[in-house]
C-alpha cells in the first residue's frame, strides 16, 4: 500500500508582513492560516529588523513569540549574491538591497517561498527563480 503525502511548502514571512501585521491587520487573514498550519519560518535578518523596535516598546510577549517561530538558519553565498545583483543590474533592475538577496536565497536554499509585501522581491524574481507566496 502507497501512502502519499502531500508536501505544503513553508512560509519566510519578511518585516514587512510582520509590520503590517502588528499595524494594520490586512493580511492578518493570510498570515493566521499559515500561523495555524505551522508554515511559518523566519530568520535572524528578519529578528534583527523586528526585534529592536519591539524591545523598545516592551513588547517582550511579541518578541518571545516570534523568537519561537522556526528559525532558517543562515549560509550565505556571497557568489551567489553578487551574481544575482549582476544579473539584476543588466535587466536594468536597481534597488535590491542586499538583505532582500539573502533572505531570498535563503529561501531557495531551504525550498520555502517568501510571503512580503516588498516589491524588491517580485522585481529579483525576474531574474532568479524564487518562490513568492500569495
Amino acid at each position: 500500500m502507497l501512502i502519499y503525502y502531500e508536501t505544503v511548502m513553508q512560509v519566510l514571512v519578511v518585516t514587512s508582513i510582520w509590520i503590517d501585521y502588528f499595524k494594520s491587520g490586512l493580511n492578518s487573514e493570510k498570515l493566521d492560516e499559515i500561523l495555524d498550519d505551522n508554515r511559518v519560518l523566519t530568520n535572524d535578518i528578519i529578528l534583527a529588523e523586528l526585534i529592536p523596535f519591539l524591545m523598545i516598546r516592551k513588547q517582550q510577549k511579541i518578541v518571545d513569540l516570534l523568537t519561537n517561530i522556526p528559525l532558517l538558519t543562515l549560509k550565505i553565498d556571497w557568489t551567489e549574491i553578487i551574481q544575482w545583483q549582476v544579473a539584476c543590474l543588466n535587466a536594468g533592475i536597481n534597488g535590491i538591497g542586499i538583505s532582500d538577496s539573502i533572505i531570498a536565497q535563503n529561501s531557495k536554499q531551504k525550498r520555502s517561498s517568501i510571503y512580503s509585501l516588498d516589491k524588491h522581491f517580485l522585481s529579483l524574481n525576474q531574474v532568479v527563480d524564487i518562490s513568492l507566496f500569495e
